[in-house]
């Protein structure tokens, strides 16, 4: 069976389970499939053999996923958009991908709702499942392809690796379906005949309503970045006795750091906490590897692990050449679950995809090292500022920033002024409450990071936080955070 026939499976092994839960809403897999079934049937009458993208925008709601499938079953892929999306660039991503239909939630109720067998002809391995668009460094967005047989190889490895029990997982969605951290949710749970519970924004901006949804959600494997689980930990009382089916922490999307990891074990005895990497290009994650106590012990900058089976995980030089253990240089992907590349830009594909011992390969312009046979992820190369003719790397500020025992986390950011970096501003969320005033915080950090940085290294300002904002996708809002400066 393919992926899409184990999620239609469900509609005949359990036709009442639960898929979705969003709201005061529930899709069961009996309906899931045959209102998918009846969409792909409408798509495939209207556009025949035209295989161009479906996309669909809305926030959360049981018809995303029904649009989703509804697609795929017609061999076309979808374009997921969240309405939390800025207009122009919701407009800028309907240009590039030039969907054939674009389908909002009532369209889809509206289509899908009268019983019609799906169309014979089957998803192949090599079809576009869906495109994801990410940001790119020109300011326009980029439209990454993930293939059936992407996905596939993605979810196979995590059911694999995380041993989900088939009907008894709940998993939390955090992300919206327009961020790729939402495939790892969504398909872990379909293929397994498990219930995806989602966190809409509403919940995130109202902390008193998402304290009581996540303790009614049932939970048993959290998905999300860690910005989000750090906004959680500051309300004391989240902890097992409020999520108390939760049986692993999966995170990815940004830096989990060690402080983060500590406080869940800590509060969640019976849960493992794993760290996970990979870019939208490799589909969603490519490494793993479960933070326990020892893993803390030994290093104070968390791995991000192993590659999955069949795939290989290396890191290169300028010049292309795999660098021995501990030399860091840039981290290259290639495996199967390796995109085939960028909507309608070949030559955006060419800079950064290419063949490697006969699989496909992606630069993926993050830097990183091997030590101990784990990955260690070490922020992207190209976020480099320079200040007095030096070179600085903003990702190795906020790593040793985040090494030191008070600091749970922080965000290193360029002070610009007439259009060029005059200094370095550090936002940082302490690991406990201290009775220090601000200036002696920033004096004794400045200190201790002068330890271990250059002085030309250091932040010249420091900002205090309790939390983050996040961005839609649930990462910290970089962005924000250098407008407050």
């Amino acid at each position: 069976m393919n992926l899409i026939d184990q999620i239609d499976h469900w509609a005949l092994a359990a036709p009442n389970a639960i898929a979705h839960i969003s709201g005061d809403r529930r899709l069961t897999y009996s309906e899931l499939r045959r209102r998918s079934d009846a969409l792909a049937a409408h798509l495939a009458d209207r556009f025949g053999d035209d295989s161009a993208p479906i996309a669909v925008l809305g926030h959360r709601e049981p018809e995303m996923l029904i649009a989703f499938l509804g697609a795929v079953k017609s061999r076309r892929p979808y374009v997921p958009l969240d309405t939390v999306l800025p207009l122009q660039r919701i407009d800028k991503i309907l240009a590039i991908s030039r969907p054939a239909l674009l389908l909002t939630p009532e369209y889809v109720a509206e289509l899908s709702g009268a019983p019609t067998p799906a169309p014979a002809t089957r998803a192949q391995r090599d079809d576009p499942f869906y495109i994801l668009f990410t940001s790119g460094s020109t300011g326009e967005p980029k439209g990454v392809i993930i293939t059936l047989d992407c996905l596939e190889h993605f979810v196979a490895w995590m059911l694999e690796e995380q041993k989900f029990t088939p009907l008894s997982e709940t998993f939390l969605n955090t992300a919206p379906f327009s961020f790729d951290l939402s495939v790892m949710d969504l398909y872990c749970s379909l293929v397994t005949g498990g219930t995806l519970f989602s966190v809409s924004r509403d919940l995130v901006a109202n902390p008193k309503m998402l304290y009581r949804a996540l303790g009614n959600s049932g939970a048993t494997t959290w998905v999300s970045t860690p910005s989000f689980a750090q906004m959680c930990l500051v309300e004391e009382k989240f902890a097992q006795a409020m999520v108390p089916r939760i049986r692993r922490f999966l995170f990815c999307g940004e830096t989990l750091t060690a402080q983060t990891a500590a406080r869940l074990l800590e509060r969640f005895p019976q849960a493992q906490v794993w760290n996970m990497y990979g870019p939208t290009e490799a589909t969603v994650a490519t490494t793993s590897v479960r933070i326990d106590y020892s893993i803390l012990e030994t290093y104070s900058a968390l791995p991000v692990g192993r590659a999955m089976p069949g795939t290989d995980v290396f890191v290169v030089n300028d010049a292309g050449e795999t660098l021995a253990t501990n030399e860091r240089g840039e981290i290259v992907i290639a495996g199967p679950n390796v995109s085939p590349g960028y909507l309608g830009r070949p030559d955006l594909t060419a800079a950064v995809f290419f063949e490697h011992c006969g699989r496909r390969a992606y630069r993926t312009g993050d830097q990183g090292r091997f030590r101990d046979n784990l990955l260690f992820f070490e922020g992207r190369m190209d976020s480099q500022v320079k200040l007095s003719g030096y070179r600085i790397e903003l990702g190795d500020v906020e790593a040793n920033l985040v090494a030191l025992p008070s600091v749970r986390d922080a965000v290193v950011t360029p002070v610009i002024k007439n259009g060029a970096a005059q200094s370095l501003a550090a936002f940082v969320v302490l690991s406990g409450r201290s009775a220090a005033s601000h200036f002696e915080l920033m004096q004794a950090l400045r200190r201790q990071l002068g330890e271990r940085l250059p002085v030309y290294m250091l932040p010249r300002k420091f900002v205090f936080l309790d939390a983050f904002p996040l961005t839609a996708n649930g990462k910290a809002d970089r962005a924000r955070l250098a407008q407050s400066l």
